[in-house]
């Protein structure tokens, strides 16, 4: 049962990182203003889509994506002012054992990493959404994108080739569609044009010439000038970009890497470490608060300032480690998921080692 004590350490803990978010969303959306306000002048985007439709949706992902570092940050600040204050040399004294000091951070700490997990998987990504197709309109110039030289496997025994695509238009050229059953090869589909309908979400050939491959060794040739197909993928799948997977929620992701799998796509292995990645972050709550109550709990001569520099170079070291890690599980050269959670082990280490050393 929750007394006073934990109460009012989860009030401070959850106070302080409100306001530290507050702090860090001002800074975030100066930058990237900055950064962006000549895409935003060129194509005259509209002041309510840039606030509603894109910060309104950037902001939210961004912080979540840090929440651990800003959850750290805030634990090291509130708790060495309440050392500096002689609160937790006078809770311990009290006869209050350290581990029951923590408790209200590690609950607290699970409420967050609980909320955390629901928002970046399910909730964020749909907002995530708004703020792509802002930035497909008026930042990333899709309409002059174009892609050549196509190939993938819409399924096993099925080969999907095309010479050029440009997304302006959704038109492009030199498809073939090859079906085999084991090795050998049954029928051949060649369309001298494609485009896409977006009305009927379903695209189009011009020119095509079907070759069916019989038993018997006969050749059977089918032409016609259109044909409507229901090929498995849309012009969006041909211009996505990397970053455009967090747009996914977890059903989603899992659906869109079983399909990149089959696909045999070379970035399968950024899509699976970020899969990973979802579920390892909410962890990594618990560990900093532990390391942020031990690094802080103590009064020292620097007071809060030196606590709060502490707690910043950490949190630039942690940063380092998941970037170096998830680099090395999204490019293959780790498994993915022994990527993603190599960060929590190491630092649950330094963690324990704290804990172990801290005046209790």
């Amino acid at each position: 049962m929750l007394k006073k004590f934990d109460w009012y350490i989860i009030r401070k803990f959850i106070t302080t990182f409100a306001v530290t978010l507050s702090l860090f969303i001002i800074i975030i959306i100066v930058f990237d203003i900055s950064e962006k306000l000549d895409d935003f002048l060129k194509k005259d985007a509209p002041v309510s889509e840039i606030i509603f439709k894109y910060y309104l949706n950037y902001v939210p992902f961004f912080l979540n994506l840090f929440s651990p570092v800003f959850i750290f940050i805030a634990v090291i600040f509130f708790t060495s002012k309440l050392a500096s204050r002689s609160e937790i040399v006078a809770t311990l004294a009290a006869g209050v054992s350290y581990n029951r000091f923590l408790r209200p951070y590690l609950f607290t700490a699970l409420l967050l990493a609980v909320l955390s997990f629901f928002l970046n998987g399910y909730i964020i990504p749909h907002s995530d959404k708004i703020r792509l197709q802002f930035e497909n309109k008026y930042i990333r110039n899709t309409n002059d994108d174009y892609t050549n030289n196509v190939h993938t496997q819409l399924k096993p025994g099925i080969l999907f080739y095309m010479e050029y695509f440009g997304h302006g238009d959704s038109m492009g050229g030199g498809v073939s569609l090859e079906q085999y059953e084991g090795k050998k090869l049954k029928s051949k589909l060649y369309g001298k044009r494609i485009s896409w309908n977006r009305k009927a979400n379903k695209w189009r050939l011009e020119d095509y010439v079907i070759r069916d491959y019989k038993d018997s060794g006969e050749n059977v040739l089918t032409r016609g000038k259109f044909l409507d197909t229901m090929i498995p993928f849309v012009p969006a799948d041909f211009f996505r970009h990397s970053d455009d997977v967090q747009s996914f929620d977890i059903n989603e992701l899992n659906d869109f890497i079983e399909k990149e799998k089959i696909k045999g796509t070379e970035n399968l292995d950024f899509y699976i470490t970020e899969k990973y990645r979802r579920y390892a972050s909410p962890f990594s709550t618990f560990i900093l608060t532990v390391i942020g109550v031990c690094v802080s709990s103590k009064k020292s001569r620097g007071g809060v300032g030196l606590n709060l520099g502490i707690g910043i170079f950490l949190s630039f070291i942690y940063l380092f480690v998941i970037q170096f890690f998830n680099t090395y599980g999204a490019t293959g050269l780790l498994p993915p998921m022994i990527a993603v959670w190599i960060p929590n082990f190491i630092f649950a280490g330094v963690a324990y080692y704290l804990y172990r050393k801290v005046q209790k």
